[in-house]
């Protein structure tokens, strides 16, 4: 039973920085019907960031400039790029966005040489124990950050005229603009918000105790483990993101717990296939998702 809790908490943990990066994915393919496949580069732009002005600004200023360099990156991509492809096909827009990913991350890799840093700061430390529990740092500040950055994001995704704005261009485009809704404006801030919520992201995913991989290729492809999280819960649900990274966690922890740690990378994708087999939209998806 320890153990299972043991794995439970830690698999919540982990959940969270998949459901924020699920987030993401569904976020800008709600406002642009893209699956933003760049989003494991913007990733390691707001990590490298971070490495590169820690010494300079401190871990806390350069952890506020890696975060804004991530949503800033983001806006470029979708304005210098996507917004210019109004025209395209939205297969190439993907095949678009795997390029940027490529040209990002081999950059990134290139100027971290073969070294693989971890971002340290506060997030490092001696773990706390909850009785016969041992509750990793990084973990437990992932799930409290998580929780917080979600619940906001849903208070304005359901209060505010950012929110209201998203929701009707997701449901009727055209219908949006006719009320004088500016679709350039709802696309780049559903970008930018998807960048922040990476770089918030990598800051867990870079630690020793999170995942044991430094900023590096590692880093990358955690990060794209929160695309079957978006899959999984249904890539035009913001809801069904939140409940595919927690399952995407949970399952990665208790195979990795009970089978083997080089199955649980497996274990994430056959989860998603056995959802897309029994309801191809995913567990929350409300529409044939046939763009993708």
């Amino acid at each position: 039973m320890t153990e299972f809790l043991q794995l439970t908490v830690s698999g919540l943990g982990k959940g969270a920085v998949y459901a924020l990066l699920a987030l993401g994915f569904v976020i800008i393919f709600k406002a642009t019907d893209v699956v933003n496949f760049a989003h494991g580069s913007l990733v390691l732009l707001g990590g490298y960031v971070v490495i590169a002005t820690k010494d300079i600004l401190g871990y806390a200023g350069a952890a506020a400039v890696g975060i804004a360099a991530a949503g800033l990156g983001a806006l470029l991509v979708e304005r210098l790029l996507i917004s210019q492809s109004k025209l395209a096909d939205p297969i190439s827009l993907v095949l678009l966005t795997i390029g940027v990913d490529v040209i990002i991350t081999e950059e990134i890799i290139r100027r971290l040489g073969v070294t693989a840093p971890f971002l340290g700061g506060p997030l490092e430390g001696a773990p706390l124990r909850l009785g016969n529990i041992v509750v990793f740092r990084p973990q437990l500040i992932a799930l409290i950050v998580g929780v917080v950055l979600i619940t906001a994001f849903f208070l304005a995704f359901r209060y505010t005229g950012w929110g209201v704005a998203m929701r009707a261009q997701a449901e009727n485009r055209e219908a949006t603009a006719l009320m004088g809704i500016r679709s350039s404006w709802v696309t780049g801030s559903a970008w930018l918000v998807a960048g922040l919520l990476a770089g918030v992201a990598v800051l867990f995913i870079a630690t020793q105790d999170f995942s044991g991989a430094g900023l590096g290729r590692g880093t990358h492809a955690i990060a794209l483990a929160a695309f079957p999280a978006a899959i999984i819960g249904g890539l035009d649900s913001t809801g069904g993101a939140v409940l595919g990274g927690v399952i995407v966690g949970l399952t990665e922890a208790y195979t990795a717990g009970y089978i083997s740690f080089d199955f649980s990378e497996s274990a994430i994708y056959l989860v998603m296939l056995l959802v897309l087999v029994a309801r191809p939209v995913g567990l929350f998806g409300t529409r044939e998702l046939s763009r993708v």
